[in-house]
């Protein structure tokens, strides 16, 4: 094993080590895990399907005699399980378009950095063109186009805005790198730029990408959240957080839980990716060794 990966693997035991010293975000840990795996398990065992109508429990309340221990929605849907459907997408659909922007902006402001010049101005200005450009007027566009309320609309149109300020970091930081001994020392010994990206660039990012990313989880479910909110995200009958809280805030007087259940799910949910964001920020943060 050669030193660097001796040192890239401490690094990271190291970062683990400190991630497990901090309460909150070994709570968020086990809490995330366990909603997970709620959403995973939870729904295929419950008799209820997240759109199988109950005639007998039209907007039943919640309570634990109940059929139905966290209500039903106008149509006699189980809540309980619509709401874990709508965790379980949301997770799909956040997670997916977090991997592809962040591997898209990672990709390009790394180039851009490393190769300079006018390909990194050029390169730069279309993310700037691209930042001035309403996200709603690009979704609002990608669904004329291909469709209202596919996942793929969803997909393409988060991914679509979610990777330009990953772009603008890892440009920043790819910037700072590029002065460094190592990486003259690589340009002087004949290593292509391509080599020196792979090699030196893109693991040297790798610790700034992981927490980036891990933060931009929770933005991408409330974009999520907020499209369907709109009615240009997931459709009926289809569940996803947004288009519950959507549908409660229609009944918020009449049937509050129709709300208070879908809304108390996702706060839960992006409360625990934001403190395992922060957790995983300050492990990873050199300054805090």
């Amino acid at each position: 094993m050669n030193e660097a990966a001796a040192a890239g693997r401490g690094l990271w035991r190291d970062a683990a080590r400190r991630l497990g010293a901090k309460r909150a975000a070994r709570a968020a840990l086990v809490l995330l895990a366990a909603l997970t795996l709620l959403a995973l398990l939870a729904p295929p065992a419950s008799p209820w399907g997240y759109d199988s109508l109950d005639w007998r429990h039209l907007a039943q309340p919640p309570g634990l005699t109940a059929a139905h221990w966290f209500g039903t929605d106008r149509l006699g849907r189980d809540l309980f399980v619509r709401t874990l459907y709508g965790v379980r997408l949301s997770l799909l659909i956040s997670l997916l378009a977090s991997a592809i922007s962040v591997g898209i902006g990672l990709a390009w402001g790394a180039l851009a950095g490393l190769v300079g010049g006018r390909t990194e101005e050029g390169m730069m200005r279309f993310v700037d063109v691209l930042y001035s450009l309403p996200y709603l007027f690009i979704v609002i566009i990608l669904s004329t186009v291909i469709g209202r309320g596919s996942i793929a609309v969803l997909l393409i149109a988060i991914a679509a805005v979610g990777w330009l300020t990953t772009a603008r970091i890892v440009h920043g930081q790819t910037l700072q790198l590029k002065r460094r001994e190592f990486i003259e020392a690589a340009r002087a010994t004949g290593v292509p730029t391509a080599g020196i990206l792979v090699r030196h660039i893109l693991p040297n990012l790798a610790g700034t990408v992981v927490v980036y990313a891990t933060l931009t989880v929770p933005q991408m479910i409330l974009f999520e959240s907020f499209l369907s909110f709109l009615g240009l995200g997931v459709q009926e009958p289809h569940a996803s957080l947004g288009n519950l809280i959507n549908a409660g805030a229609q009944e918020m007087e009449s049937a509050p839980w129709m709300l208070l259940v879908p809304a108390a799910f996702l706060v839960l949910l992006l409360g625990c990716l934001n403190l395992l964001g922060d957790g995983l920020r300050d492990a990873l943060d050199p300054r805090e060794r």
